[in-house]
C-alpha cells in the first residue's frame, strides 16, 4: 500500500496495563515507531508495584496521557481509557501485543477512507510468544463478511484486531470479568451501521494462555452472553454441536 498521509483520521490506542514490565516496551515501541502521524495513544496502568510505571514514565514524551491508579480489573481499565479517547477510531492493544509492522495504522487510515469511515473495521491475528516469535495464525479466521450475528460461532475476531468507531463504542459491561469483550464486541457491532473487513494482518497478539480456572469462567460468561444475544435454544444447540464435534475429533484421533 503506498503511505501518504493527506488522511487526517485519529486513532486512539489504548494499552492497558498492570505489572507488565517485561512486556510492556515491545508494546510501546510498536505504537511510537508508526509511520501514521495521528495517533492519540493512551496508557491506562492498574497501579503497578513492578517497573511499569518507570517504563511508561521514561516513554511518557510520546503518549498523549497516561494514568497510574487502582481500578476493578481489566474492564473497568478499558472504560477509563474510553473516556479518554478523543479520537475517531478506538483501538485498544494490551501489554505484549504489538502492531504488526510500522505502516499498520497508515494501511488502516486508508482502508477507512476508502470504505467512507466505517463504523467497525477488523482484521487477523498472529500469536507470538513473550521472545516476539510468530506461533501461528490465530485459529478462528477473521469471516469474509462479520455482522452481529457471526459471534454465535465464538469470537472469531480478536479484540485486538477489532477497531471501532469511538461515536458508537459502548462501555465495558462489569458484570462479566472475563469475557467483557465478547459482549463489547457484540454490542458495537449491533450499533453498527458499516462493518469492514481491512483484509489487513494487525496484530501479533502476545499467547500466554488463561488459568484453566478462569477459562472456565470465561466459557460460562461467554455461554450466557450468547444465550442473551441468540436465544438460549439456539445456543444450547450450537454447543451441543460444538461438543459432538470436539469429541468426535477426539474418539477420530485415537482410531487412526
Amino acid at each position: 500500500m503506498s503511505h501518504h498521509h493527506k488522511s487526517n483520521i485519529q486513532f486512539s490506542i489504548i494499552t492497558i496495563t498492570c505489572n507488565a514490565e517485561k512486556v510492556l516496551e515491545h508494546t510501546i515501541l510498536s505504537v511510537l515507531s508508526q509511520s501514521y502521524p495521528h495517533i492519540e495513544y493512551i496508557i491506562i496502568d492498574g497501579n503497578s508495584s513492578d517497573g511499569t510505571v518507570d517504563m511508561i514514565r521514561q516513554y511518557a514524551p510520546g503518549l498523549s496521557s497516561w494514568i497510574s491508579e487502582p481500578d476493578k480489573g481489566l474492564y473497568d481499565a478499558m472504560n477509563k481509557g474510553l473516556r479518554m479517547a478523543t479520537g475517531d477510531y478506538v483501538w485498544f492493544l494490551n501489554a505484549g501485543d504489538t502492531l504488526q509492522h510500522g505502516n499498520t495504522v497508515a494501511d488502516m487510515a486508508m482502508v477507512a477512507e476508502q470504505n467512507g469511515m466505517p463504523d467497525v473495521l477488523y482484521g487477523e491475528t498472529d500469536l507470538m510468544d513473550r521472545k516476539g516469535n510468530i506461533l501461528a495464525a490465530r485459529r478462528l479466521k477473521a469471516p469474509k463478511v462479520l455482522t452481529w450475528k457471526s459471534f454465535r460461532m465464538g469470537m472469531l475476531v480478536c479484540h485486538q484486531a477489532f477497531v471501532t468507531k469511538r461515536s458508537i463504542t459502548p462501555e465495558y459491561d462489569l458484570q462479566y470479568r472475563f469475557s467483557a469483550d465478547f459482549d463489547w464486541c457484540i454490542r458495537c457491532m449491533k450499533n453498527a451501521g458499516t462493518i469492514v473487513n481491512s483484509r489487513l494482518r494487525l496484530v501479533n497478539y502476545l499467547y500466554e494462555g488463561l488459568t484453566t480456572a478462569n477459562r472456565k469462567a470465561s466459557l460460562k460468561e461467554r455461554y450466557a452472553i450468547m444465550c442473551k444475544y441468540y436465544g438460549k435454544p439456539s445456543t444450547m444447540l450450537l454447543h451441543l454441536w460444538f461438543a459432538i464435534r470436539f469429541y468426535s475429533a477426539k474418539w477420530f484421533k485415537g482410531r487412526v
